[in-house]
């Protein structure tokens, strides 16, 4: 991908490339490629907006840091924590902007549709931010919310990188469908694995610190489940760690662990994480292309859900 941050002054650009230079694994951009290439070859066409939908989703990634106070991505410092807040601020305001100069470098017949599904889809990410900080503060969210929360702050980015390259490649309606829907399924497998990595996973693996999640109670699907499914011994001691002021957080993964264990919230996650994956396949098989030309997909896909990182 070609990215144009030669524009001054440097303090502002410096932290847009040490976001994007910190690696991750490119989905977006990957998901738009092989959509476009269902229908065309040439796939030079449509870097430009590949481009705009990883500046976009890195900026969306950079301001969770600042507001989730995160002190590590990919295993690297995040940039408030290198710089400070307001550059953080003013440095993914940025990234928005040129995220939006990308993708409309687009042929004029698709301009519209493929703005008014990004427009759209960055809109919906807010809501989605906004319904998870809402969470923050409550104890009683339920299955269904915590679902459609991670359907707008995670899903509809995956969709929308599908729908945007099968869009330029010229898809039918129809296939351009498919390919939303199964972006959405899968990016409902893809966030209920995050959230198990997040307690199960191997640090070194993970390139975060395990246990993040349990430390500032932030309502996963596991503890969602765990709330719900508790007896009251356990329930007392799961209100112990989510209303503890002060506490060593390793104590409080390891307790809190300890009572996912007991409870059989892994198990469960790992059943609806299959029940999306199954979702996403129907989805794939749907398209009305050549069998063969579906099999990367579905590889990266099932990529996607068995990983450890």
């Amino acid at each position: 991908m070609g990215l144009r941050f030669g524009r001054s002054p440097k303090g502002l650009y410096e932290p847009v490339k040490y976001v994007l230079s910190l690696g991750g694994k490119r989905i977006r951009p990957v998901l738009m490629l092989m959509a476009y290439s269902l229908y065309k070859n040439n796939v030079d066409a449509i870097l430009n907006q590949a481009t705009g939908i990883e500046v976009y989703h890195n900026y969306t990634l950079l301001h969770d840091d600042l507001m989730d106070r995160a002190e590590r991505r990919r295993g690297k410092l995040t940039v408030h924590k290198v710089w400070n807040d307001n550059v953080a601020i003013l440095s993914g305001d940025a990234m928005l902007v040129l995220a939006y100069q990308y993708m409309a470098e687009c042929p004029a017949e698709q301009l519209k549709a493929v703005m008014d599904l990004f427009s759209l889809t960055a809109l919906e990410i807010c809501e989605g931010q906004q319904m998870d900080m809402e969470f923050e503060q409550r104890k009683d969210v339920t299955e269904e919310e915590y679902l459609e929360m991670i359907r707008l702050k995670t899903s509809v980015l995956l969709a929308a990188s599908l729908k945007i390259g099968a869009l330029l490649g010229g898809a039918s309606p129809e296939d351009a469908s498919c390919l939303y829907d199964f972006g959405v399924n899968l990016g409902m497998a893809f966030q209920l694995k995050d959230d198990l990595l997040d307690v199960y996973g191997d640090a070194r693996v993970f390139g975060k610190n395990i246990g993040g999640d349990i430390v500032c109670n932030k309502k996963t699907y596991l503890l969602i489940k765990a709330f719900e499914r508790a007896d009251r011994e356990q329930l007392v001691a799961l209100n112990k760690w989510v209303d503890a002021d002060t506490f060593q957080p390793d104590e409080k993964i390891g307790a809190v662990t300890e009572l996912y264990n007991q409870i059989g919230v892994r198990e469960l996650c790992e059943r609806l994480i299959t029940g999306y994956t199954e979702r996403a396949m129907r989805c794939l098989e749907a398209l009305q292309v050549e069998a063969d030309k579906k099999l990367e997909l579905e590889r990266l896909m099932r990529s996607l859900v068995h990983r450890e990182s």
